[in-house]
């Protein structure tokens, strides 16, 4: 008995030791959620967790489901608005970040530019860099304004541009924060011509990529009004109840679940189709 006790009393502070003193191994994110984390950090909504942003989607699921069911009293088509509620924080975060992609390739051959000035006036780059926070566009004022915050407090550049990376997560900014990081540590004699060229590049790519979304944009709103609609008549149907509750047979399910899937892939379909080519961040 005594053994039995003296090997507990061990093992528990070997547990105990082994709390403090080993090594532990970092817990790395799942592939989704590195997923999600990317889309909130392109949508300039990098404080924003994880588990908060799925909470919200769980929220929106629940909530709709509740409502249609309360309208509807059919169990199955509530169950389909509430994957559609719970898939809505995703669209829009979705789309945030796609219009925050467009509006900072706009504005970074003026930042750029902006940049080219001040260098040739004699600055030091940081301080051309900090200087972004009060001349530079306004949608990139307040990354460059925490970078010259960064800069006074740790004095190391290359930790303040990787900062300022993860704040803008842009493959843009990542091409200018490199090209800035080799000119830095090169000597930066050719940091004029490099910035002048970057900009006329951004300045004609970003022409060619408007031109081409305001060309296809009609025919994306059409199919997604076309993938929206047997939803929409649906949830009209749903306020009249001897039609709806068709849907609760074995019969009604297979619709829906049929139906869900062809706008599934309908969907997914028409975006990858029409999908103009994205650059990576290849750098991050």
């Amino acid at each position: 008995m005594g053994a039995l006790v003296g090997l507990g009393v061990g093992v528990g502070l070997l547990l105990v030791w082994s709390a403090f003193f080993l090594p532990r191994q970092p817990s790395r994110p799942n592939r989704g959620a590195r997923r999600t984390a990317q889309l909130l950090a392109r949508a300039g909504l990098g404080q924003v967790s994880v588990t908060g942003f799925v909470l919200l989607c769980v929220v929106s699921a629940g909530f709709s489901a509740v409502v249609v069911q309360a309208v509807s009293g059919t169990v199955p088509v509530a169950v389909a608005f509430g994957a559609l509620g719970g898939y809505l924080p995703v669209a829009v975060v979705s789309g945030r970040a796609r219009r925050r992609q467009r509006e900072l390739a706009e504005v970074w051959p003026e930042a750029i530019d902006n940049l080219t000035s001040a260098v040739r006036a004699g600055m030091s780059l940081p301080e051309a860099l900090a200087g972004l926070a009060v001349r530079g566009p306004a949608p990139l004022r307040e990354a460059f304004d925490q970078f010259a915050l960064d800069y006074q407090v740790s004095g190391r550049f290359g930790d303040s541009l990787d900062r300022l990376k993860e704040r803008l997560a842009d493959p843009v900014g990542d091409r200018v924060v490199e090209g800035l990081r080799v000119a830095r540590e090169v000597g930066g004699g050719e940091l004029g011509r490099l910035l002048r060229n970057l900009s006329a590049y951004l300045r004609e790519d970003a022409r060619t990529r408007s031109e081409m979304e305001a060309r296809q944009a009609w025919t994306v709103n059409g199919a997604r009004l076309a993938v929206a609609s047997p939803w929409l008549v649906l949830l009209l149907m749903s306020f009249q109840s001897e039609v709806i509750h068709r849907y609760a047979s074995p019969t009604g399910v297979v619709v829906l679940a049929v139906g869900a899937v062809l706008c599934l892939v309908a969907y997914r379909l028409m975006t990858r189709i029409g999908r103009l080519p994205t650059e990576r961040r290849i750098l991050s």
